[in-house]
């Protein structure tokens, strides 16, 4: 019969629970079924539909579950079709996964029966059969687009990208750590924050106005409370969202998104963690690539021609790295006109990144060593004279600028000390100070956005078309 272990699993899912006549057959999933190398009776698979053609004397459909990109094709007698059979409707088929004669399939399935679980009013549903709607469009309707085809892969190379990440970090021994969601942190130090407050807003009288007696905000990263477990284990990582109150709809921003960050100890090298990047960027995109060649093959063929060949050039070549002060003068002898104009001391722009990339060959570059006035307080000194710069690194690649940031931390009680104080943050941040009084040690970390990643294997132009349910300005729909 069909792949042993998929027949297995099958019948286990079917006999876990007693089932009614019609319900016997083993279950199996659209992709299973696609798998099997051979022909079995009595199988029943549910699913939507995504396509229904009636002959007269056969019955034509595709049905998908969401496991596969592809569908599987369902003949059946005409007399099985009713009114409530139409695109959209989900359904639940039994018969016999025979050898296909109609198309380049292994295997069809041959219908005995065929239920109509939940119809759908074609009329009125916002995607129609065969159609490729664009993005934008496919953008306002966050409660049904997962079903189409474009939406529905990208959650699957979603899936995949984030078991390839932690299976990384896993492997390389890092501890996963649950950072918060809710903080009285300010990580960043942007002012970009999310309030924390409950509904009844007015405090009690007698009673402090906070329900955590602090001020608190949603995190906008994980790393401060890295940086702690930091002092207990060598090498840990979180993943998981963030959130940022900036008030942008451009293509690269969203209210929330999801963040992998990760803390090395005992490490005073910024090519360490240049290192961790480019390595966990090849060895997560390689596996995608393996996991889901369908899905990734499906954008670059309809959704970004040009992505493979860039997305080939990552992966063969080894990233470069230059220096800030390298990188301002490149962007000052650049034939082009930026509308801001570059500066030592002055932040890079989306358009100063994208320059470098194409200046370095489309490969991802590494710009290192920025303005010590220009970084968080907690980036390490480079004590560096005149310049006077921070051993921070950002990972910049094709179409997209910043897709990483990182620096080795300050792990100098008398720097940092120095530096809190002159900002004004010394009793806020005075457990900070404590960790380099109580067995401190050189480390240093990165966060990578996971929604920029996927943008930049996937080609996708507007982050809010890589994630589920898109927050940003103006708008959280559902």
């Amino acid at each position: 019969m069909f792949g042993a272990r998929c027949l297995f699993l099958a019948l286990r899912r079917c006999s876990s629970a007693p089932c009614p006549k019609h319900t016997q057959a083993a279950r199996l999933r659209v992709r299973e079924a696609l798998e099997a190398q051979e022909v079995a009776d009595d199988i029943k698979v549910q699913g939507w539909v995504r396509s229904v053609r009636s002959q007269k004397e056969v019955l034509f459909l595709h049905i998908n579950d969401g496991s596969s990109l592809e569908s599987l094709q369902v003949v059946a007698d005409p007399t099985l079709e009713n009114r409530d059979l139409a695109f959209g409707s989900a359904v639940e088929v039994q018969g016999k996964l025979v050898k296909s004669l109609h198309r380049m399939q292994n295997v069809e399935l041959k219908a005995e029966n065929i239920r109509v679980l939940g119809p759908c009013d074609t009329l009125v549903f916002p995607f129609k059969p065969r159609e490729r709607p664009p993005l934008e469009y496919s953008r306002q309707f966050p409660h049904l687009r997962c079903r189409t085809n474009v939406l529905s892969s990208l959650l699957r190379v979603r899936s995949e990208a984030t078991a390839a990440i932690h299976s990384f970090f896993k492997d390389h021994g890092y501890v996963h750590i649950h950072t918060p969601i809710i903080t009285s942190n300010d990580c960043e130090g942007a002012g970009e924050l999310f309030h924390v407050k409950t509904s009844n807003e007015a405090p009690e009288p007698g009673k402090d106005s906070h329900f955590f007696n602090v001020p608190a905000f949603l995190t906008v990263s994980g790393q401060l409370h890295l940086e702690v477990m930091a002092g207990a284990f060598t090498h840990v990582f979180t993943f998981g969202p963030t959130f940022r109150a900036e008030n942008s709809q451009s293509r690269r921003h969203l209210a929330e998104f999801y963040m992998v960050e990760a803390e090395i100890s005992f490490t005073e090298s910024l090519q360490d963690i240049i290192q961790v990047i480019e390595d966990l960027f090849k060895t997560a995109t390689s596996i995608v690539l393996s996991k889901c060649p369908q899905e990734v093959e499906l954008f670059h063929k309809y959704v970004s021609p040009a992505q493979k060949g860039r997305l080939e050039q990552m992966l063969k070549n080894k990233f470069r790295i230059i220096s800030y002060t390298e990188a301002v003068e490149i962007l000052k002898q650049a034939p082009q006109t930026f509308t801001y104009q570059p500066k030592w001391g002055g932040d890079l722009q989306t358009e100063h990144e994208k320059y470098l990339v194409k200046h370095c060959g489309e490969v991802p570059v590494f710009v290192i060593n920025y303005p010590y006035e220009l970084k968080p307080f907690y980036m390490r000194d480079n004590e560096d004279g005149p310049q006077h710069t921070v051993a921070a690194v950002d990972l910049l690649v094709p179409g997209i600028g910043e897709l990483c940031g990182g620096s080795l931390r300050e792990e100098r009680l008398d720097f940092l000390q120095s530096r809190l104080e002159r900002l004004g943050l010394a009793d806020t941040y005075q457990w900070y100070l404590d960790l380099r009084q109580f067995g401190s040690v050189p480390h240093g970390g990165f966060g990578l956005g996971f929604e920029r990643y996927l943008q930049c294997i996937l080609g996708v132009d507007n982050i809010k078309d890589v994630i589920p349910f898109p927050r940003f300005p103006h708008s959280c729909l559902l």
